[in-house]
């Protein structure tokens, strides 16, 4: 059903928060869809505002990017409210994977036409997570990529982070766990993705969803990283697994454990370290967004 009164999420305090506020509004208003914000205290915690003001809605509303996704992700899960999304961030990958529509009025329209889908969720040593998480390359990258870089740069900012973590990365050793399988790999990178898109447009591989209840793991095991640069058109299509040096696998659990203990990237967000365990809750939330079938 449409909801009439919704929490909205939105990081006012960013310049893209600051300048999309006035017309998300006009669209919720435009709807005859309340809103109810957070206080300011609560405007960086996001699980302790979906919390208090759970009762006073129906729905949760997130503007912002994957990151701001990530943030909330744990008080809609405790909440159990359908939630909506209204594309602000550089990236925008959870939405894309949704088929959902970068304008605000548009985006706002999705909400309103209360049209739903559930989804599963991602979660890597308790953290959960929409897209993707990751070791290696992407974490690099995820800690190259500040702030100031993608408010500058906007998507520009991800090849050119990409380019100086590419510059100095350097293969590392670990073992990846499933229930099918054991292997010891020497690896540029490993990621288990949920979703479909990451890193502003990747793809996980070419048959995922982000309601297939799999999870979807690659680990990059060539020679030399710059081979990458060729492998690139196949990458954004989801065919890596195509290539031989890119290690595929399908599974409801993972496990990678590393020598040394690795940061963990998930969304974009630097948020735990190896060893993790990854796994999956299958129709974990319900978000609006077109029936799979007219992505």
């Amino acid at each position: 059903m449409a909801p009439r009164r919704v929490l909205l999420i939105i990081n006012a305090q960013s310049r893209s928060g600051q300048e999309s506020l006035p017309a998300v509004l006009s669209a919720f208003a435009t709807r005859d869809i309340s809103v109810v914000r957070p206080s300011e205290e609560e405007s960086h915690d996001c699980r302790a505002a979906i919390a208090r003001l759970k009762g006073e809605v129906d729905a949760v509303v997130v503007g912002g990017g994957d990151g701001s996704l990530n943030c909330a992700a744990r008080g809609l899960l405790d909440a159990k409210l359908p939630f909506g999304i209204i594309p602000l961030g550089t990236a925008n990958d959870l939405a894309r994977t949704l088929g959902l529509p970068t304008p605000i009025d548009e985006a706002v329209g999705v909400i309103a036409s209360g049209q739903a889908r559930w989804i599963d969720v991602g979660f890597v040593n308790g953290h959960p997570f929409f897209n993707v998480a990751s070791l290696g390359i992407s974490a690099d990258l995820a800690q190259e990529l500040t702030s100031e870089n993608k408010k500058m740069f906007g998507p520009l900012s991800y090849a050119m982070a990409a380019v100086r973590v590419l510059s100095r990365a350097r293969p590392f050793r670990a073992e990846i766990i499933s229930p099918q399988s054991r292997a010891r790999v020497r690896t540029f990178q490993i990621a288990v993705g949920n979703g479909v898109y990451y890193g502003g447009g990747m793809a996980v591989h070419e048959s995922a969803s982000i309601d297939d209840h799999q999870l979807h793991l690659y680990s990059l095991e060539m020679a030399e990283v710059w081979k990458l640069l060729v492998m690139a058109p196949d990458f954004r299509a989801g065919r890596h697994g195509a290539w031989q040096e890119v290690r595929v696998e399908d599974a409801t659990r993972f496990e990678v454990r590393t020598r040394h203990p690795m940061p963990v990237n998930a969304d974009g967000e630097i948020i735990t370290a190896t060893p993790a365990i990854f796994c999956l809750r299958a129709a974990a939330l319900q978000v609006f967004a077109p029936a799979r079938g007219m992505v």
